[in-house]
């Protein structure tokens, strides 16, 4: 008897639970049903999964709106806790269908991201960890900015923004570690190992002065082998009247592009302030000559600008003839970016 009391009231709780159901899900004042209400909602979910997964369609030519979208890609996944709260308000079955257009696409385009599946290194690889960062002209503290990049133990480390009046304090810093370094314009290489065919990387666009020095090409000559490094610092973007402004970045990136198309090394690292990260489409000259990085060497996104609240990575340590296995960042130090440090595994 007790068993089939209890039996009775379960059946009675489930079916005041599909009485409720039904009372807040079914036909509204108006004759809407779950299945016609949130048309709104839906058609944004089914926007915002096209805007994700069509990006590169986004036309720049409309205030550069295709890069601007592109920088902040991976935010658009934002859009879908928000359209799931309004599905829910709106108790919209149809809604909550159409959120797993932009589930799927917003996961299928950063899943790697999120499950940190670093690349394994070849049995027998060499490894090296680099470290690249741009340490701000004004940096009030170069000197402790220097000794978080060395708590890293690198054998390279790429600068942007070395001015002469904190150049000395990178020197003197770096030097224990890193005997080996050579600076042009405000780019510079500190490294554990020999520097050979330093020169500068002329990756300027037309119309600004010659004096404006931020690439540099150099031949480390490790126990692995040598490799070809370039150390660049594209120029800014920026958000003006007329829309997000990358002409000059771009046409640097081309130059960049250039260089490593002509690049008769088999290694080569690029590190550098790229001002643009990799889904921006600004980029594709210099990423068609790099092996395509691994979205699962990253920790998390590793956004590394602005240094206050990281939004996006623009700080990059690129590959070609090796393998990023591993990518992070560290503390901050005083500058508006954070520093990025990568493991990088040499094929023997």
């Amino acid at each position: 008897m007790l068993a089939a009391s209890g039996e009775r009231k379960h059946v009675a709780r489930v079916r005041r639970v599909r009485a409720a159901l039904r009372r807040r899900w079914g036909t509204g004042g108006r004759g809407r049903t779950a299945w016609t209400r949130g048309r709104i909602t839906a058609a944004l979910a089914a926007a915002v999964a096209a805007v994700t997964a069509l990006h590169s369609l986004v036309p720049n030519a409309l205030l550069g709106l295709g890069s601007l979208l592109e920088t902040f890609l991976p935010w658009t996944g934002l859009a879908v806790p928000v359209l799931l709260a309004v599905a829910l308000l709106r108790r919209s079955a149809l809604a909550l269908v159409a959120l797993l257009l932009p589930s799927a696409v917003w996961l299928g385009l950063f899943h790697g991201a999120l499950a940190g599946t670093a690349p394994e290194a070849a049995p027998g690889a060499a490894r090296l960890t680099v470290v690249q960062h741009n340490v701000s002209d004004v940096n009030p503290d170069p000197r402790a900015a220097a000794r978080t990049l060395a708590g890293a133990e690198p054998d390279l480390v790429a600068l942007q923004e070395v001015v002469p009046a904190t150049r000395r304090a990178y020197e003197a810093e770096l030097a224990p570690d890193l005997p080996h370094h050579a600076v042009v314009g405000t780019v510079g290489l500190w490294s554990r190992y020999p520097l050979t065919d330093v020169r500068r990387l002329d990756i300027r666009p037309a119309g600004i002065g010659p004096d404006w020095n931020r690439g540099l090409r150099a031949t480390v000559r490790t126990p692995h082998g040598e490799i070809a490094v370039h150390v660049v610092h594209l120029p800014s973007v920026r958000v003006r009247a007329g829309g997000f402004d990358t002409a000059r970045r771009d046409e640097s990136a081309k130059l960049l592009g250039a260089a490593l198309r002509a690049e008769e090394s088999p290694r080569v690292l690029v590190l550098g302030d790229l001002n643009g990260t990799l889904d921006d489409r600004g980029l594709d000259p210099v990423l068609r000559h790099v092996d395509p990085p691994d979205a699962g060497a990253a920790d998390g996104f590793s956004f590394s600008w602005p240094a206050s609240f990281p939004a996006a990575r623009i700080d990059h340590v690129l590959t070609r003839g090796a393998t990023v296995t591993r990518l992070r960042t560290l503390p901050a130090t005083g500058s508006d970016h954070l520093p990025v440090v990568a493991r990088i595994a040499l094929p023997s």
